[in-house]
């Protein structure tokens, strides 16, 4: 089997990072860019305003 190219991050908001609003985006899992840590501006419709969103880890799932 192949590694992935990709992994799934959360990115949520900078401002108030426990914010019911996040997006998932994929990052690639190799790399330069895989190294940086990812910040986009993007649309939150909770406040209906753009605002920065940063990469957080994944929370843990229950089984």
């Amino acid at each position: 089997m192949a590694k992935k190219s990709h992994i799934k991050v959360r990115l949520v908001p900078e401002a108030k990072p426990d914010s019911a609003f996040y997006y998932y985006v994929k990052k690639p899992s190799g790399g330069e860019k895989a190294k940086v840590k990812l910040k986009a501006r993007k649309y939150n419709p909770v406040l209906r305003k753009h605002e920065i969103f940063i990469e957080k880890k994944l929370p843990p799932h229950s089984k």
